[in-house]
């Protein structure tokens, strides 16, 4: 329809509403003094009582340019927007990992990505070789464990300096989720016991070790645990919600690295007469036997510890744990003894998503004040992890996670004052108000367009 003189109303009307429904497809930009927020929807994935969903995600949506990560939290949500329980879906893992990836080149699936040429993973600074190269990642304890990073520090990314020429930077992210919805045994399927998903083969088609009774070789993607017979539930599709929270890079910045320890690490130290290079192979999961019969349940502890030395020194910003059920803290400590840093869990006590009773909801973090907690060179660290052995338990992890900035850095925290953060959002809909006010206006058009039309009606009769 042409629009004339006599319809202009009505075609505003109708470019206002195309309007509104493009930008409930984009992302909402602003800048209020410097501090970003985007919140972005994985790709979906879909479950149904007892399925697994282990999914590779590759080019996320994520912020792009010169920037320092100040933030990055993430839930599983429905098509709706509502948090999911863990007793419904649980939260296994989601990790994100940064990458480089030859310009004009696809990368098909996640044996493509890491068996490509055209491919560089960006891991973080350590310490393990064969595995952990995330930059962030979480299980069930991502609604209420805390991992911003204070100013004036962030995590640099983006530097063009650092890209390969030809290439681009890019983010893949993993997440590992398990639909436990009238499951036989909801703990035995979150610790990922063999016999209650039916496998003796890993994802790739190899036998199990006859020792391996659980852990996340027997929960791979499209694998299903044990339901209750003659329970059934409907499939529902699930998406990770991701916050992240950043600025833009400048030389006030001190930037931070990310070292992952793993209390499963293997390090083969360097021995130079011997051409030995240090080495650290950490398995990521290990098993908890249950304490003897004879000894109170109550009183059941099981410990695991690990030595290990960071390439570099400085100054610990954060840190914090990463355990599943049944954890009960984990703590590093210094050569000499001193605690840098010591992370317990939270175990909820309801129903409602972020207090789950019975699972880990969260984790106790460090935040030292800058320059109190220092990590010398070659300093030899021990990490413990302690789980409680009242009962056996299958695929548990003891990871600790540490942002740790340069000794000699100058921090100038007045180039960094608390600032107010606006939100850059990326979601099914725009938001309320915005709908709201663009309805408001259309109908308001439209019926001015009415009364015009009826005028000029009434007008015209007049002269017949």
């Amino acid at each position: 329809m042409a629009c004339t003189s006599d319809s202009w109303l009505y075609c505003l009307a109708i470019l206002l509403l195309i309007a509104i429904v493009e930008s409930a497809e984009q992302p909402h930009l602003s800048n209020e003094n410097g501090v970003k927020t985007s919140v972005f929807l994985s790709p979906k994935f879909v479950l149904e009582p007892g399925s697994v969903s282990n999914k590779y995600y590759y080019d996320l949506d994520f912020p792009r340019g010169h920037i320092a990560l100040k933030d990055f939290n993430a839930e599983v949500v429905d098509e709706a927007g509502n948090p999911i329980p863990l007793q419904e879906t649980y939260l296994h893992h989601w990790i994100v990992l940064r990458y480089y990836q030859q310009k004009g080149v696809e990368i098909h699936g996640n044996a493509g990505f890491n068996q490509s040429d055209h491919v560089v993973i960006v891991r973080n600074s350590g310490v393990c070789d064969n595995d952990n190269p995330q930059y962030f990642g979480l299980g069930s304890e991502t609604r209420r464990t805390a991992t911003h990073i204070p100013d004036p520090y962030g995590i640099e990314i983006g530097n063009p300096v650092e890209i390969p020429h030809g290439y681009e930077e890019k983010w893949m992210l993993n997440v590992h989720a398990i639909d436990t919805r009238g499951v036989r045994d909801r703990l035995g399927c979150t610790e990922c016991r063999c016999d209650l998903y039916n496998v003796t083969v890993d994802e790739y088609g190899r036998a199990l070790p006859p020792d391996y009774d659980g852990g996340f070789r027997c929960c791979y993607d499209e694998t299903k645990c044990r339901v209750k017979e003659g329970f059934y539930g409907v499939k529902r599709s699930l998406y990770l919600r991701y916050t992240v929270k950043y600025i833009d890079w400048d030389a006030s910045i001190v930037p931070v690295k990310i070292y992952i320890l793993d209390v499963t690490d293997i390090w083969t130290r360097s021995d130079e007469s011997k051409g030995v290079r240090s080495q650290h192979y950490c398995l990521v999961e290990y098993e908890v036997e249950s304490c003897d019969i004879g000894v109170a349940n109550d009183g059941c502890t099981h410990t695991k510890s690990v030595r290990v030395s960071l390439p570099t020194s400085g100054d610990v910003i954060y840190g914090v744990a990463h355990q599943h059920t049944a954890g009960i803290g984990s703590t590093l400590y210094g050569q000499d003894g001193r605690v840098i840093c010591s992370s317990n869990p939270i175990y909820g006590e309801g129903n409602e998503a972020g207090n789950e009773a019975g699972y880990i909801v969260g984790m106790s973090t460090c935040y030292p004040v800058p320059g109190s907690v220092k990590i010398s060179d070659g300093e030899i660290l021990t990490l413990v992890s302690n789980y409680s052995s009242a009962r056996r338990h299958t695929g548990v992890m003891g990871l600790f996670y540490l942002l740790v900035a340069d000794s000699s850095a100058k921090p100038d925290i007045a180039l960094h004052a608390p600032a107010h953060v606006h939100v850059e959002m990326k979601i099914f809909i725009p938001g309320l108000g915005v709908v709201l006010f663009g309805t408001t206006i259309i109908l308001v058009l439209i019926f001015a367009f009415q009364i015009r039309s009826r005028e000029k009606r009434d007008y015209e009769a007049i002269w017949d």
